[in-house]
């Protein structure tokens, strides 16, 4: 098994699932004490940014993802699939080469100004984090806000970095027209665990901060405890909610521990090399949450499990939630006030 890699939560490149042939390193080769793979960043040419979807337990319709990729390298992050069809793989590949949609704010102009479009609460970072490091210099994802606030669509952010609270100016005015909320993710409060599980993720000490910062503006903030992982993080729930009700949360969600197709091989390695002693224990407790099995691609079982396990879960859930008095609903983003503006000059030559 190889060792792993410093400031990621990968440490390896599973196989693509359509790839037949692929690349691996001999483990004997690498050099535990060597550099960590670095960050590549390629331009992305998609021609449309607002993506939309059916699925009836993800809680919104349209979404966008300035990236494609995270650096933040959380080790159990369901999207890390999705750089398979790119011909990458969803270990190391899909939190060292990241995918730049720069045109993002222009195209969202563009769909917002369409006759077509009806206006709908977008969520950003609905696959992977519009706040991931890069956005500190690129700011693709504050430009897109931007084009938001000046329409005054809705938009709700789930974002596990701190560096949300540099747009609190844009995410305040539209919070004026019940337009925005911000989630952030904690998974666990323990700051060892969550640098050894979430790397380049912002710690939950800061997470919790950003929560107050946004609250204490008007801001709409909450928590999402996301993914819950039976056996390692699910104690935790209480004091995630006490914690961030005292910052000022409030609503909050949560879901489950999911391990589609390559996350199960990431996930299970990363548990190996961080914590070999708890390995068992975690994957009996999921399978108890999925009838047996490790994951679950039904939509009304994927994010919540099934079975008496995943009943109490709910049950702590909602108990603790009323217990900090936080709420059993989420904030009511309206698009009452929307607007379209005059086209853009440069739009007529598009």
């Amino acid at each position: 098994m190889t060792e792993p890699v410093r400031g990621r939560g990968a440490s390896h490149n599973p196989a693509n699932r359509f790839i037949p042939l692929y690349y691996d390193e001999d483990p004997a080769r690498l050099d535990p004490e060597g550099p960590a793979p670095r960050t590549q960043f390629f331009v992305d040419r998609t021609r449309s940014i607002i993506a939309q979807n059916d699925s009836p337990d993800v809680g919104f319709t349209h979404s966008i993802n300035p990236y494609r990729g995270c650096e933040h390298g959380c080790s159990y992050c369901y999207a890390r699939p999705y750089h398979e069809y790119l011909g990458m793989s969803a270990g190391l590949d899909f939190e060292t080469k990241i995918m730049v949609k720069e045109d993002a704010p222009r195209l969202l102009r563009r769909e917002l100004l369409s006759p077509k479009w009806e206006p709908v609460v977008l969520s950003m970072c609905g696959v992977t984090d519009a706040y991931q490091p890069i956005e500190r210099r690129l700011k693709i994802s504050r430009r897109c806000l931007e084009v938001l606030a000046e329409f005054r669509n809705p938009v709700g952010i789930v974002t596990k970095n701190h560096l949300v609270t540099r747009d609190i100016d844009l995410l305040q005015e539209l919070a004026r027209h019940h337009a925005s909320c911000v989630f952030l993710g904690i998974t666990t409060l323990d700051d060892d665990l969550a640098g050894k599980m979430e790397p380049r993720a912002t710690r939950p000490s800061g997470r919790l901060k950003a929560i107050s910062e946004l609250a204490a503006v008007g801001i709409p903030a909450g928590v999402m405890i996301a993914p819950v992982i039976p056996g390692l993080t699910d104690h935790e729930m209480p004091a995630i909610l006490k914690a961030a009700a005292d910052a000022g949360a409030t609503f909050a969600a949560y879901t489950l521990l999911r391990l589609p197709y390559a996350v199960k091989d990431v996930f299970l390695h990363w548990l190996e090399q961080q914590y070999p002693e708890r390995k068992e224990k975690v994957l009996s407790r999921i399978r108890e949450f999925r009838e047996g099995k490790l994951t679950d691609s039904r939509f009304e079982y994927r994010g919540r499990g099934e079975g008496n396990w995943a009943e109490l879960l709910r049950d702590m859930f909602r108990l603790h939630r009323a217990r900090v008095g936080i709420g059993p609903h989420g904030p009511g983003l309206s698009t009452a006030a929307f607007r379209r503006p005059g086209p853009a000059q440069g739009l007529l030559f598009d």
